[in-house]
Formats: C-alpha cells, sequence, structure tokens
C-alpha cells in the first residue's frame, strides 16, 4: 500500500510544492472570504469552500498543478441559486440552507459523472463568444453588486426604505394565515372574525421581519442595486468608502511594485490592520467560527424538492461552468509546465472536491487560473501543492478565524471591484466590431441577458442560438459549395467523348451532410433536360447524420423514379458506415454503383456507354 501511495505522488519537489501551496493559499484567502461574502453565506462559507475543494480537487485530479477553489463565475451562479432559494423560504437562511446545499453537492456529482463518463473531453466545445459575454456579465455584475457595501449601504438596515414595504408585508402575512387556515381545513367565511383576530395580533417584529425581507429582495442583484443606488447615494458612510477605495488603490498599486507578493493580501493585511489599530468604527463580516465545520448529512434529507426543483438547472450549470473555468485553467498549467492534463480525471477531482465541500457548508469552486500560475511560479510541481494550499487555509481557520471576523466588509467589497475589473474579457469587447455580425449578437446578448435577466438562462440561450448559427452556416457553406458539373467537363478523365458523357452530371457534395443543409440533392433536375447518370462524389463529406441519409434516400427515390443511374466515387469510413446500416446496398440496388475515385468511375462509364 506504501508503494502505491508513493507511486501516486511525487514526493522529489516536495519543497517547490510546499512553498507553491503556501504562496497559492496565500493568494486564495482573500479571495475566499470575499467570494464567501458576496454569495450571501458569509466568508466562513468561502472559506470552506476553497478549503475542500482545493484539497480534494488536487488528491483526485488529472493536473498535477491545479489550485482549486471559490472563482468568480461559479460565485455569480452560487449568488442567484442562494438568493433564489432563500426568498422561496421567506429569507430564513436556517431552512434554505440544505436544499442550498443539496443544489451544490447535485453540481458536484454532475461534474463526477461527466468525468466518469468520458464527457470531459467535449466539455471545451463552448463557442466564444458565449465565454466572453458571460465572462464580461460577471464582472459588471460584480463591480455594480459591490457598490453599495462599498458605500456602505444595505438595504436591510435602511428603515425609510423598510417602511415602503410595510402595506405588502401585511399583505403577504395575511395570505401565509388564510393558506394556513385552509391546510388546516378551517372554514374561512365561516370563521372570518377569528382570521381578523389572528391577523390583527400579528407581532410588529414579524411584519417588520417581513418588510426586511422584501427590502432584502428588492435590492437584490443588478436591477436591484440600481434601483437603490440614489439611496445609498444619498446615505454615503464615508469610513466605509475611504476603506473600499484605499483597497482598490492597493490593490493595482502595489502590482506596478511587485507581483511576487499577492497584492490583494497587501492591501487586507493593511487596510484592515489600520482600520483596526486606528479605532475607526467600521462595518465587519459576518463572524467566522472558530474550529472544524460540522460534516453535515442533514443536506441529504432535510431539504425541500418543491422549493428547490426550480433551482436543479442551476446545478447543471454550476457544473458545466465548473468544469469548463477549470478545463481553461488545466490548459493554463500544461502550456507553463510543458504537460499533458487529463480532463476526465480533473472533473472527477473537481467533482468530489465541491460534493465534499457541500457537506461542510462550502461554497463550490473551480480550478483557479491566477492561483494555479502563482502556484508554478513559485515552484509547485505535483498535486502535493494544490492540497498544501487546502491545509494552509484550513490551518488559517483554525489558528485565526475570530482574528479574520475584524475585516471591515469594505475592505472585501473593494477586493471583489478588483476581480470584477479583472475578469472582464476586453478583448472580446475589442473585437465586437471585427468580428462576424452573429457571434457579436452572441456576446452582447448573453452579457445583457445575464447582468438584466438571468445568469443561467442567458448562457443556455447563448449557447443554443450560437449551436443554431453554426449549424445554418455549415448547412450554407455545404449547400454553396456544392457544385453540379456536366461530365462532358471531365471527358478527358473519363476518356469518352462529348456526345457519350451529355447525360452524364457530376454532384461534387461538401461538408457534412446533415439536417442543416436546406439544398436538396435533386433541385438540379429542373434546370437540365436529359440526365441518364448522376455521379455522386463524397470525398469531401467526413459525416452523415440520419437527416443526411433521409435527404440522400429521398434523392435516390427521385432518381430512381425518373430512371436515372447513380454512381457513388469516395464514399468511406462513417457515411458509408451508416449508408449500410440502412439496409441499403452500395451496388446494384436501383441503380446504383459505388467506385473508390472518380478514375474507377470513368473506366465503368466507358464500359458501359462504348
Amino acid at each position: 500500500m506504501f508503494s502505491r501511495i508513493k507511486n501516486y505522488f511525487d514526493f522529489t519537489h516536495f519543497k517547490g510544492d510546499l512553498f507553491g501551496g503556501l504562496t497559492a493559499g496565500v493568494v486564495a484567502l482573500p479571495l475566499a472570504l470575499a467570494f464567501g461574502v458576496s454569495s450571501g453565506l458569509g466568508a466562513a462559507a468561502g472559506l470552506y469552500g476553497a478549503i475542500f475543494v482545493s484539497f480534494f480537487a488536487a488528491l483526485f485530479g488529472g493536473t498535477q498543478t491545479q489550485i482549486s477553489g471559490p472563482t468568480a463565475p461559479m460565485t455569480a451562479v452560487s449568488m442567484t441559486v442562494i438568493a433564489g432559494v432563500m426568498a422561496s423560504f421567506d429569507g430564513d437562511l436556517s431552512q434554505a440552507f440544505p436544499s442550498i446545499m443539496l443544489i451544490f453537492l447535485l453540481a458536484g456529482c454532475l461534474q463526477i459523472v461527466l468525468g466518469l463518463s468520458g464527457l470531459g473531453t467535449y466539455v471545451r466545445y463552448i463557442p466564444n463568444p458565449v465565454v466572453s459575454g458571460f465572462m464580461t456579465a460577471i464582472g459588471v455584475m460584480i463591480i455594480v453588486t459591490q457598490m453599495l457595501p462599498a458605500l456602505g449601504y444595505y438595504p436591510n438596515q435602511d428603515q425609510a426604505l423598510i417602511k415602503t414595504f410595510k402595506a405588502q408585508a401585511e399583505e403577504n402575512i395575511l395570505e401565509k394565515i388564510l393558506v394556513e387556515e385552509v391546510m388546516e381545513d378551517v372554514m374561512v367565511l365561516e370563521n372570518f372574525d377569528e382570521t381578523i383576530a389572528r391577523a390583527q395580533n400579528v407581532p410588529l417584529v414579524e411584519i417588520q421581519k417581513e418588510s426586511k425581507l422584501l427590502a432584502t429582495q428588492y435590492s437584490n442583484g443588478v436591477v436591484g442595486t440600481l434601483k437603490v443606488l440614489p439611496r445609498a447615494i444619498g446615505q454615503i458612510k464615508y469610513t466605509e468608502l475611504m476603506l473600499c477605495t484605499l483597497t482598490i488603490l492597493l490593490i493595482f498599486g502595489f502590482k506596478r511594485i511587485t507581483t511576487s507578493v499577492p497584492s490583494t493580501l497587501i492591501a487586507l493585511l493593511v487596510v484592515s490592520t489600520g482600520a483596526y489599530l486606528l479605532n475607526i468604527a467600521y462595518l465587519e463580516i459576518n463572524k467566522i467560527p472558530s474550529g472544524l465545520p460540522d460534516f453535515n448529512l442533514g443536506i441529504l434529507y432535510d431539504f425541500n424538492l418543491v422549493e428547490m426543483s426550480p433551482f436543479l438547472f442551476s446545478a447543471v450549470t454550476l457544473a458545466l461552468l465548473g468544469a469548463i473555468d477549470s478545463l481553461l485553467t488545466s490548459v493554463v498549467a500544461d502550456n507553463l509546465t510543458n504537460t499533458k492534463h487529463a480532463p476526465n480525471k480533473e472533473l472527477l477531482g473537481q467533482g468530489i472536491g465541491n460534493s465534499i465541500a457541500a457537506f461542510f457548508g462550502g461554497i463550490p469552486g473551480a480550478g483557479a487560473t491566477i492561483r494555479t500560475v502563482v502556484n508554478i511560479r513559485a515552484g509547485g510541481k505535483t498535486r502535493l501543492s494544490g492540497m498544501m494550499a487546502g491545509l494552509f487555509l484550513l490551518f488559517i481557520l483554525l489558528a485565526i478565524g475570530p482574528i479574520a471576523s475584524k475585516i471591515p466588509a469594505a475592505v472585501l467589497a473593494g477586493i471583489l471591484i478588483t476581480v470584477g475589473i479583472d475578469v472582464m474579457d476586453y478583448k472580446g469587447l475589442k473585437g465586437l466590431l471585427k468580428m462576424p455580425r452573429s457571434e457579436s449578437v452572441i456576446l452582447l446578448g448573453v452579457l445583457l441577458l445575464a447582468v438584466f435577466w438571468n445568469l443561467v438562462f442567458a448562457v443556455g440561450l447563448g449557447l443554443i442560438f450560437a449551436a443554431l448559427v453554426f449549424m445554418k452556416k455549415t448547412g450554407d457553406i455545404g449547400a454553396e459549395k456544392m457544385t453540379i458539373i456536366p461530365g462532358a467537363s471531365l471527358k478527358e478523365g473519363f476518356q469518352l467523348s462529348e456526345e457519350e458523357l451529355r447525360g452524364v452530371y457530376v454532384q461534387d457534395l461538401f461538408g457534412p451532410l446533415f439536417f442543416g443543409l436546406t439544398h436538396g440533392l435533386t433541385e438540379f433536375l429542373d434546370k437540365n433536360h436529359k440526365v441518364e447518370t448522376v455521379i455522386m462524389r463524397f470525398e469531401r463529406v467526413a459525416y452523415m447524420d440520419q437527416s443526411g441519409l433521409e435527404l440522400l434516400h429521398a434523392a435516390l427515390a427521385t432518381f430512381h423514379r425518373q430512371k436515372i443511374k447513380v454512381l457513388f466515387t469516395g464514399l468511406s469510413g462513417q457515411p458509408k458506415k451508416l449508408y449500410g446500416q440502412s439496409g441499403a446496398m452500395l451496388d446494384g440496388h436501383k441503380g446504383t454503383a459505388s467506385f473508390d475515385d472518380l478514375k474507377a468511375c470513368g473506366v465503368h462509364l466507358k464500359t458501359q456507354l462504348t
């Protein structure tokens, strides 16, 4: 057993792996805390996710130098899931928590399935405009949603805003009372005085709680932030704005001095320590518990399927997004280390990491490009480096968890704003006017839909539209390249006279023969008075689907009705196999025959026509 462990782990680079892992862990710490706060579950959830995803993704993954943990795209999707599920549970996190974590667990399990089924190889086939629009949308969403904490404004603390929702809160509470009475088989109309009395005795605390929930929901997301932004500007807390601005300036300014030390960590330590020592009154992040988090098996049976069912598609999105994010980082790692990752094994590792993190209350993560590059440059060479990063973060949790709770919320808002600025795809935005119009529409469509409507549906619609555009273009190119030429123009190759080849036509097919091909195979018949033989050239057809086969069969039936002979050339590989599986015969069936190339077909024609 020891020999197996020794073969799996390469200890010859232990010093480099140790230093690389520690360095990557230092970079990951402020980001983990910030992503946790941004998700809505608190800084601790980000730290838990970083610990378990980093350790187990490295242990079981297929990229030796990969550092994993919460990332901006994964956190953005997680944020929408958390907000949506909590809204279904009236803002009660304790009730919504099992359903939230079960969605995260399901995402991890889906990644495991992707890895075991070998589908990891195909995940990379995502159109660049979709990825570009999505990444830019993530950046915009992070920047906009962090404007409120940067200004020190929290909607659930704005009493004037909360008061505007009092009537709606009372209406919601009354509706709940009526629903409860119906469920209890109470005849509401016959006992309406009792219902009125119950409604009149609702505690003010409950009305205030419901009003706060409505105010929070009203200000959620980009649209909600823009709605309350004027109120936030009118109630700026200049201490919070100063801390946030100073954090941003330090992060970007320190990068100009050196990149060997992570600027986010410097900003976190300097601004947080300064604010604490100067006894500045600031808003702290949520308390980070000391000690190990609980292993919560309750997520397997405490969830509410009805409440979480609308978000099951989000689990699929998280799984695919994490897979894409991780495999793109794996490619970067390969280029830097001159190695080759195992994509399916990497997805297996990411899935295991995210699944275990869900049981401990952590937000999901993926391969993180910046942290991976830092690890490699610091000497990391094997999977031990990623495991060391996770262990370092665990040490931070156990040793200084309570101290980390003193970090100003505005500092993490500043860190997130810089992440949002960095994650945007400026190259894609600059190329908007140069790329094809359809790709520009896809990029802008994904960007706008993700920012102002729904992040998950935006990506799904972007993929569907991109696939439709691709199929149409492929079909159009195939139709455009499909040429019909008289056999007489090839008389030198056939060694036959022009008169003998007068009824012979050569149909040169191009590209895949599939359902996207709208051009018929018999349209040329209307343009020619005398067609006796059609030569269908398949040399440039590498693939044919069932729709293409039906199109071919329909053409053959038309040719047969008109007593036209059909000769195939170059039909091989997958198209030949599919044609054969359909029960059709290549030789002698309804006047058809097949040849390896045009020359062999010409020899056959010569014997038939002379």
